[in-house]
């Protein structure tokens, strides 16, 4: 994929596909459930999107990178925008979404909850 990984169209591409955790490689290897990019009419690039509990974990490292800790290591306040962000990813529709959460957290479930139902408390009121 040397030719393609100077292509415009991957230098464009590259930092939502790290984004999201998903795997890039040449269009002869993509396989039914990967996605193909083509530029003018020629296939550049395919795409292996990441499984819904791989992108979790992918989303909770990238938090980690960002804070430059653990995500157990934050102050409460922290944590509850850490929560935010996740609420606005879907994180909680994945299943034992929450349970993750409050794992990487260092908290219950009941706290991610708690942090979830003060968000959509405080949003009903503005």
């Amino acid at each position: 994929m040397t030719e393609a990984r100077e292509h415009p169209l991957v230098a464009a591409v590259k930092p939502l596909i790290d984004a999201m955790g998903g795997e890039m490689m040449p269009p002869e290897r993509a396989d039914g459930d990967d996605v193909v990019l083509s530029w003018e009419g020629r296939e550049v690039l395919a795409v292996r999107l990441p499984h819904l509990s791989d992108s979790l974990d992918h989303i909770l490292a990238e938090l980690e990178r960002r804070h430059g800790m653990p995500l157990a290591d934050l102050d409460r306040t922290s944590k509850q925008s850490v929560v935010r962000v996740l609420e606005t990813r879907g994180v909680f529709a994945v299943r034992h979404g929450v349970e993750t959460v409050a794992t990487a957290l260092g908290v219950s479930r009941f706290t991610v909850y708690n942090y979830l139902n003060r968000e959509s408390s405080s949003r009903g009121q503005g």
